[in-house]
């Protein structure tokens, strides 16, 4: 069951929420050069850098919050790319996040691994360490980054480091925190595979171009589906359209789908209205993600 707010995505009900720290691409939106070019037309990154706006979005990313039996607050984070310190800060504080009881990643490039040198604020003022479940590929690309993430004893600097306990995961199942994730291989451009999650009745897909028959039925029976869908019309290569996510939607059949990864393109408000029509048409329920939206499910 999932509950969300006809605003904020915020209700009581279930004691678990998802909530999107971040529902943009690599860049995040604003983009800079849109801002300091005088003779730009674009509409979505002045309103962007408005107090509230839904345009605003940092690096996609998701919190997993729980009510466990014992009383404790388990927050599990998927992926924290290059803006997620910026997105803990406004989003934290809001939902009571005092500590990451560990970090999931789906693959490793920047937008979803870029913010790891920002975890020590956790690890040296709340917490001892940090789990960080990722593929060995995904491990590799972090340690050529971060060298002295991955190995302690090469940090140069006067100031602690994240102390951060990675553990590798294959394509198998695995349970944190009581939780059972599945992961979902999709491609992400050619030759190049990475890893959404099902959780409950949850299916998360960042980044995709393309899911194949079997993942498809991992996701089948989903009640969200949150999916990758960059810009319209313009074709990518290493993630899906608006138009390409629509018809991903209409083959995996998901009760809701939300849209994430999105950039400049998207003008939250006015795409969201022109997707509200397919729900008349085709009884497809469709919408954009935007960064701080939470929706209360049971997990």
């Amino acid at each position: 069951m999932i509950n969300s707010g006809p605003d904020s995505g915020l209700s009581s009900g279930p004691d678990s929420k998802i909530v999107f720290l971040g529902t943009g691409t690599s860049e995040g939106v604003p983009r800079v050069s849109c801002l300091t070019n005088p003779d730009s037309d674009c509409p979505v990154c002045p309103d962007a850098i408005k107090p509230g706006s839904p345009n605003r979005r940092r690096n996609t990313s998701l919190l997993v919050q729980r009510q466990l039996a014992d009383g404790r607050t388990s927050n599990i984070v998927i992926d924290a790319g290059k803006f997620f310190y910026e997105s803990a800060m406004q989003w934290f504080p809001q939902f009571d996040v005092r500590t990451i009881d560990a970090l999931l990643i789906t693959h490793g490039h920047a937008d979803a691994v870029g913010g790891f040198d920002d975890l020590r604020d956790w690890t040296n003022n709340a917490q001892e360490q940090l789990p960080i479940y990722l593929r060995q590929k995904d491990l590799d690309s972090v340690e050529s980054l971060f060298f002295y993430l991955v190995d302690r004893n090469r940090q140069t600097g006067g100031g602690g480091v994240a102390k951060l306990d990675f553990r590798t995961i294959d394509a198998s199942p695995l349970e944190i925190d009581g939780l059972a994730f599945t992961p979902l291989p999709v491609q992400h451009g050619r030759n190049y595979e990475i890893f959404g999650y099902r959780f409950g009745d949850v299916s998360y897909v960042s980044d995709a171009s393309e899911i194949s028959d079997e993942t498809a039925n991992l996701i089948a029976g989903s009640d969200l589906l949150v999916l990758d869908a960059l810009r319209p019309a313009r074709t990518h290569g290493t993630h899906f359209t608006v138009e390409e996510a629509v018809d991903q939607v209409r083959r995996l059949k998901p009760k809701r789908t939300l849209l994430t990864d999105a950039t400049h393109d998207i003008d939250h408000v006015p795409l969201n209205t022109e997707l509200a029509n397919l729900k008349d048409t085709e009884g497809l329920d469709i919408q954009y993600a935007h960064d701080g939206l939470a929706i209360e499910i049971e997990l």
